[in-house]
């Protein structure tokens, strides 16, 4: 009996210590299983948080993974957010321009120097004016000089000119455009005597001409100037053509018709006193003209007491290589400049200046229901 006890005895302790075997074998496995790869190629467990950074350069985001290790062990996974920069985003919007320079007088040595006008696009001074004596004469003409890579370009009409209509963008300019209105100026002659066509919304209103002197507006906004057909010519992305009479400077110089003695080519003008068709019309009237500059800059003068070559001179001066003659007589040549006092401010006469006090319409004109004349506006891009 007491070999069977004993018998007994040795095989629970034998069970027990087995168990006790198994128990520790089962602990090792369940601590490898929850163990984290630490290896810095190994894959990221699904569980394991994720901290989402910003490339304070690229602005491209980044999964970024954090040990760290506490006191009672190295194998504990935590994960800590750092903060970052917000991205850094490169300057957007065109470069504008290089400041017009200073022109040389005609005669004197006081150079005219340019000064802002207009409101700021992008920070940036969009329109410069200054005035300029003409060769031979003595009222300054004003001078105005446009930026196209801040400035976008809009033709509207009118039923006196060029007629027809009714038309999407006629004058008293709208709110929606005179959020980003920086300026304005007059467009040709009224179609009968302009001796060209006009093209706007998809549709010849006027027939165009062959070498007639064009202001050309495509879609994105640009314009050039030349003549039509060699210059300038019908393409998918024109959507305005204003025409009047033939160039007025070619190749950066005065064409021979804008040094031809006989003036009347270039337009009926008023009597020194009155507009009447009795008064005998002089050479020497208001008129103004546009052009294109080497670097695309637009250039436009106004003057009262200017003969087409006089005109073409200030053109060129202030740096036209081709360049139009536009209206001409005391009511209707006029350029205004408009400066809200906020960024995205209206445009309206109470805010807009003159290029010359003395022309007779003024930065009203557009906004007025009555106006009937085509023009050009300049808006920031």
């Amino acid at each position: 009996m007491r070999i069977i006890k004993r018998f007994f005895v040795v095989v629970g302790a034998l069970v027990l210590l087995s168990s006790c075997s198994q128990l520790q074998t089962g602990q090792k496995k369940t601590t490898s299983v929850a163990r984290v790869p630490t290896h810095r190629h190994a894959a990221v467990d699904a569980k394991r948080p994720i901290v989402s950074t910003v490339h304070p350069t690229t602005g491209k985001s980044a999964k970024v993974t954090n040990k760290s290790t506490d006191a009672a062990s190295k194998s504990t996974q935590t994960t800590t957010t750092t903060p970052s920069k917000p991205p850094v985003h490169a300057q957007t919007g065109p470069t504008p321009l290089p400041t017009p320079a200073a022109l040389t007088p005609f005669s004197g040595s006081t150079p005219a120097t340019w000064t802002p006008a207009g409101r700021l696009v992008n920070g940036t001074a969009a329109v410069y004016e200054t005035t300029l004596v003409p060769p031979g004469g003595s009222q300054p003409a004003g001078i105005a000089w446009m930026d196209q890579n801040l400035l976008s370009a809009r033709l509207y009409s009118g039923s006196g000119s060029p007629g027809g209509g009714p038309y999407q963008y006629t004058a008293p300019i709208q709110p929606a455009q005179a959020a980003t209105l920086v300026a304005a100026f007059n467009g040709g002659f009224f179609m009968s005597s302009a001796h060209g066509g006009y093209y706007t919304q998809g549709k010849v209103i006027v027939p165009l001409v062959s070498g007639a002197a064009s202001l050309v507006i495509y879609s994105n906004g640009d314009v050039n100037i030349g003549a039509w057909g060699t210059d300038v010519g019908m393409a998918p992305n024109v959507v305005g053509v204003r025409q009047n009479l033939v160039p007025l400077v070619a190749n950066g110089a005065p064409t021979p018709t804008a040094a031809s003695s006989n003036w009347q080519l270039w337009g009926v003008t008023c009597g020194l006193t009155s507009c009447a068709s009795t008064v005998p019309g002089i050479e020497n009237q208001w008129r103004s003209g546009v052009g294109i500059t080497s670097n695309g800059a637009l250039v436009y003068v106004q003057g009262p007491s200017l003969d087409p070559l006089q005109l073409a001179d200030l053109l060129v001066r202030a740096g036209a290589v081709r360049a139009m003659e536009l209206d001409i007589n005391p009511d209707w040549p006029i350029f205004a400049s408009y400066s809200p006092t906020t960024p995205g401010g209206l445009a309206s006469p109470a805010n807009g200046t003159k290029l010359l006090q003395t022309s007779v319409q003024g930065p009203w004109t557009f906004f007025e229901p009555w106006w009937a004349r085509d023009f050009i506006t300049m808006s920031a891009r």
